[in-house]
């Protein structure tokens, strides 16, 4: 047993071992076809294993072959660097150093490939839609002079970007002191081209610098007096701007655009009517952000509204006290609204409308912009102006504003060598001085565009409307000291402002009375009008008619004019028609209405005008008379009419029959029924 033991144990053994040798005869040949250099690698583990110093070594050449991978450089749009490391996926295999340097100078080809296109396309960069990146002076400058050809689409865009600098560059640097001279350089750039990109950045600028409103109201005062279609347009941005913030609760922009259309209102630029509606707006669904900002646009304008329009402030005063009294609101905001009621009492003292250094423009050049909330729309704003667009007649609206605005700044144009075009119109220029030189000589200028009439009646018209009665209105017109022969044209708007109106306004009657009164110059202008009203009574619609007949019926009841005026009636059948009809009864009518009909009867009997009413009661012919009567029977002033009535009684019978013959006879028969009546 124990020999057949031995035997089994020994065979057992063999097979084990055999097994082993097969399987590392099999890792083997698989280790060997997938790395020829594994068992040098085996060595080399056993090796570091082995002996500490050769592992040391090696930690030291493996940090050096580190060190020797470099930062690549990359360039990045903005022509600033970032570094990348090599890592070993970059190296070729096995850390070859000959391959890892035709990596290297494969990498900087790719390099060379990127930079190269983009110094090519230096001017692409102005021509991308965000304007490309930022461009160094000297660098445009060299830019623009390669380009020769001005109607191409590279130098006017050039152009554009240097007049977008130079409006932001002229409106950083505005204060007090310079405003002047600022003013004068920004006209000298064609601010009507980029009559957008200057709204935009003085927008800007005043968001920026809450505290400098004042001086950048100014600037736009300056700049409207010249250029009136700047200021609306700006205005109108403000305006859309202040609805967009109030729509989304934004206080921050609310203040910013209320703050600057609260002095613009101070300089005249925007009417005080805007100012009401924005305080109405704020004030009418009151919340705390909206009644801080109400008492911040108070601060700002409230002394010019305290001037203009007493009763509008007063009204919005009294709205806020009704919303303290109801205590609804924060403790800050009714403590707010405690500070503008001492703000209003002091009479705003620290808070003046205009200081005298900003005070620029005089009252005859501002140019005053009438607009309201509710008529402002996104397409008015003209938001395609801040974009750049090009222009076919480029060198001609160029060379137009340049005389423009020589003519405004009253210098000498400064043209540049080497341009035969701006040569010609330097020609232009002097020839256009010598002639104004000439006619200074001469005289006056004539101005046949009546562009300064257009800007009177405007003036006058906003006056009205902006008072709240006849003696506020009459009291701001004196104080316009109109030049001599524009009294007719102060009459012609108030008959015109009235004539406009729905229904007769007495303010105008008793405005048109006040000047009467006061000075008698308007007298005559009034007097003039009544005739040539009369004459074209036939263009006016029934509801004009009616408020121009009661209006100079007012003028003839307090005798503001003189009853003279009648002489141009005519009451008979071949010289009225319908509209003068319809007139003349309802001027009859008022006056009956005022004055009684018994006042009005002596007024008509009066002795020294009965010459001027001879028209109006004729007692030239029965046919006449009868007309005349039956004309003042059918509107209910027959009373007017007893001495006709009488007249016709008295008449021989057959005088009716000679004035048939008479009527049917040539015009010479007039003599002959004077001496058949004498």
């Amino acid at each position: 047993m124990d020999s057949e033991g031995k035997v089994v144990h020994s065979s057992k053994r063999t097979s084990t071992q055999h097994t082993k040798k097969s399987d590392r005869k099999r890792r083997h040949d698989k280790s060997r076809s997938r790395s020829p250099s594994s068992d040098f690698d085996k060595k080399r583990s056993k090796h570091r294993s082995s002996n500490k110093s050769h592992h040391y070594d090696d930690d030291k050449r493996s940090k050096r072959r580190n060190d020797d991978r470099y930062w690549t450089k990359y360039p990045r749009k903005d022509d600033s660097y970032i570094g990348r490391r090599y890592y070993d996926d970059d190296l070729p295999r096995g850390g070859d150093r000959k391959n890892f340097s035709k990596a290297r100078d494969s990498e900087k080809k790719i390099e060379d490939a990127i930079v190269k296109p983009r110094e090519r396309k230096v001017t692409d960069m102005i021509t991308s839609r965000t304007g490309g990146a930022y461009i160094p002076p000297a660098k445009l400058r060299m830019m623009q002079a390669e380009i020769t050809e001005k109607t191409s689409v590279a130098f006017q865009r050039l152009a554009w970007e240097a007049l977008k600098k130079s409006i932001h560059g002229y409106i950083n640097k505005v204060n007090i002191s310079n405003i002047g001279i600022i003013a004068r350089e920004l006209l000298k750039e064609n601010i009507i081209r980029g009559r957008g990109l200057l709204c935009k950045s003085i927008i800007q600028a005043q968001a920026a610098s809450p505290t400098f409103t004042n001086v950048y109201a100014a600037l736009v005062a300056v700049i409207n007096c010249k250029f009136p279609n700047i200021g609306e347009l700006l205005l109108k941005r403000l305006v859309l701007q202040l609805k967009r913030g109030f729509k989304q609760n934004n206080k921050i922009i609310c203040i910013s655009a209320s703050t600057f259309v609260a002095h613009l209102v101070n300089q005249n630029v925007a009417h005080e009517i805007l100012a009401l509606e924005i305080l109405t707006l704020l004030i009418e669904t009151p919340t705390d952000d909206s009644i801080e900002v109400a008492i911040a646009f108070l601060k700002e304008c409230g002394q010019k509204l305290s001037e203009v329009s007493s009763r509008g402030i007063n009204a919005i005063f009294e709205m806020l006290r009704n919303i303290l009294h109801e205590g609804k609101l924060e403790k800050r905001i009714q403590y707010m609204i405690d500070v503008i009621y001492q703000i209003r009492k002091d009479g705003f003292k620290d808070h003046a409308a205009v200081i005298a250094e900003l005070d620029i423009i005089e009252e005859d050049d501002q140019f005053t912009h009438l607009i309201k909330l509710d008529d402002v729309k996104q397409a008015e704003t003209e938001d395609i102006l801040n974009v750049f667009k090009f222009d076919d007649d480029y060198e001609l609206n160029e060379g137009k504003y340049k005389i423009l605005s020589n003519e405004i700044l009253q210098t000498d144009s400064e043209g540049e060598s080497g341009s035969g075009s701006e040569s010609g119109s330097e020609e232009d220029e002097e020839s256009e001085e010598e002639g104004e030189e000439g006619q200074k000589e001469t005289g006056t200028i004539i101005d046949n565009t009546e562009t300064n009439l257009i800007a009177l009646r405007r003036t006058i018209y906003l006056t009205i409307q902006s008072s709240l009665d006849f003696e506020e209105c009459a009291h701001k017109l004196l104080k316009m000291e109109l030049k001599p022969g524009q009294e007719i044209e102060l009459c012609h708007m108030f008959l015109d402002c009235c004539a406009e109106q729905r229904t007769y306004e007495k303010f105008y009657g008793l405005l048109s009375q006040r000047f009467c009164q006061i000075n008698n110059i308007y007298v005559e202008p009034f007097q003039q009008i009544f005739k040539d009203t009369y004459a074209t009574t036939h263009r006016l619609d029934a509801n004009r008619l009616r408020n121009v007949s009661k209006f100079f019926a007012h003028l003839l009841f307090t005798d503001a004019i003189g009853w003279e005026v009648l002489d141009t009636m005519k009451m008979n059948e071949e010289d009225t028609n319908s509209s003068s009809r319809i007139f003349i009864k309802i001027l009859f009518q008022e006056l009956a209405e005022f004055m009684g009909l018994e006042k009005l009867n002596q007024r008509l009997k009066d002795p020294t005008l009965q010459t001027h009413f001879a028209g109006l009661f004729p007692r030239d012919s029965p046919k006449n008379t009868r007309f005349s009567i039956n004309f003042f029977t059918s509107i209910g002033l027959g009373g007017l009419t007893d001495e006709l009535r009488e007249h016709l009684k008295n008449l021989p019978k057959n005088l009716p029959v000679l004035n048939k013959e008479e009527s049917s006879s040539s015009s010479s028969s007039s003599s002959s029924s004077s001496s058949c009546s004498s």
